[in-house]
């Protein structure tokens, strides 16, 4: 008699036992596009994923983790030799110093469903320029056929990363020169089994 109340407790616990699935970024298809604002306007670029990975359990985002290559700055709102001193000036140590600092990592610590529609909120640390600091942001996340699709667009105060260039926050009389300390980063990951 106990074994016959065993077999059916066994199999309860085996099914409820909640077993997560990783899904590996695909760096080719994930990428991160960035925006800064200035007083007189805005410039726009891409950074490549360098690595990563995305848990889920049962079709719900429970983690994951990405690094951003700094050295593959882009700017494409700009072309030739505006473009490159743009880059080069974003690699500088005025910025993000990407020949000490080529890796800038985020590891989710909370992804909280919002609906049944793929809407997270997610918290996580970010870490930019060697200082580490949580960010929340909202994302869309959805899983099929062997994949999953995630994006948000996080904003960055960049003068919590040492980030002071052109900032308001350090410097007086910049006037026209300001540069906003808040930049978007939208990141779109495609992850694979």
């Amino acid at each position: 008699m106990k074994k016959l109340l065993f077999l059916p407790l066994l199999a309860l616990l085996v099914m409820a036992a909640k077993v997560p699935t990783t899904y590996k970024v695909d760096t080719n298809a994930s990428v991160g596009v960035w925006t800064g604002y200035k007083v007189t306007g805005k410039h726009t670029g891409t950074v490549k994923i360098k690595n990563g990975a995305v848990t889920t359990d049962g079709g719900m985002l429970t983690g994951g983790s990405f690094d951003i290559d700094m050295t593959s700055i882009t700017n494409t709102d700009q072309e030739g030799e505006y473009a490159a001193k743009l880059v080069t000036h974003l690699k500088s140590d005025d910025f993000f110093g990407v020949s000490s600092y080529p890796t800038a990592t985020f590891v989710i610590t909370k992804a909280i469903a919002q609906d049944t529609k793929g809407n997270y909120k997610i918290l996580g640390n970010l870490t930019l320029k060697g200082t580490t600091k949580e960010v929340k942001f909202f994302a869309n996340f959805s899983e099929a056929n062997g994949m999953v699709n995630a994006a948000g667009k996080i904003t960055i105060d960049r003068s919590e990363y040492n980030v002071k260039y052109g900032s308001g926050s350090f410097f007086d009389g910049l006037g026209d020169k300001t540069i906003y300390d808040e930049f978007d980063l939208q990141v779109s990951l495609v992850a694979k089994k």
